[in-house]
C-alpha cells in the first residue's frame, strides 16, 4: 500500500507525515509524533484512553484514522499546557487527586477539556458525568474526576493562574 502526505497542526506545531493510510490517529501522534499522552487502550472506541481533540471536538484516536484529520488541528493533553502553565482541568485534577493509576487520565482530561468547551456552565454533577462518559476509570470511581471538572466549571481554576 502506498504511503500518503498527512499535513496538520498537532498542538499548535505544523507536521508531515508519509504514512500508510490504514494508520489509527492514536498510533500517529504516538509511533511517528512521539505524544505519548493519547494511549491504546481497548482500540474499539470504548474506554477513551485515546481521547484527542479535532478542531476542538473530542474524538477517540483509535477509530479515526489519521488521513481524515488531514489539514486539521489536532490537541493531545501535552498541548494544554500554555506557556509552563497548566490548563485549568489539568491543575484541577491534580489538585482534586483526580487519578489513581493514571492510565485513563489524559484521555480523560481531554474529554474533561472538550466538555466544559461546549458546556461552560454545567447545570449539576450529573451533565458532567454524561459529560465523560465515553471514558473509563477503573481506579477512581469518578467523584473526584467529577469533583476536579465541577471546580474548574465554577472558576476555581482560571486560565494561565
Amino acid at each position: 500500500m502506498e504511503k500518503q502526505l498527512l499535513r496538520f497542526l498537532v498542538n499548535d506545531q505544523e507536521y508531515e507525515l508519509f504514512i500508510n493510510p490504514k494508520t489509527l490517529l492514536v498510533e500517529a501522534l504516538r509511533d511517528h509524533l512521539g505524544f505519548a499522552g493519547a494511549k491504546r487502550g481497548c482500540d474499539t472506541a470504548s474506554c477513551g484512553v485515546c481521547t484527542v481533540m479535532v478542531n476542538g471536538m473530542a474524538v477517540k484516536g483509535c477509530s479515526v484514522l489519521a488521513v481524515q484529520v488531514n489539514g486539521m488541528n489536532i490537541t493531545t493533553v501535552e498541548g494544554l499546557e500554555k506557556d509552563g502553565k497548566l490548563d485549568p482541568v489539568q491543575a484541577a485534577f491534580l489538585d482534586e487527586g483526580a487519578f489513581q493509576c493514571g492510565f485513563c487520565t489524559s484521555g480523560m482530561i481531554m474529554s474533561a477539556r472538550a466538555f466544559l468547551n461546549e458546556t461552560p456552565a454545567p447545570k449539576d454533577t450529573m451533565e458532567i458525568r454524561r459529560g465523560i462518559e465515553g471514558n473509563l476509570c477503573r481506579c477512581t470511581g469518578y467523584n473526584s474526576i467529577v469533583r476536579a471538572i465541577d471546580a474548574v466549571a465554577k472558576g476555581k481554576y482560571r486560565e494561565g493562574a
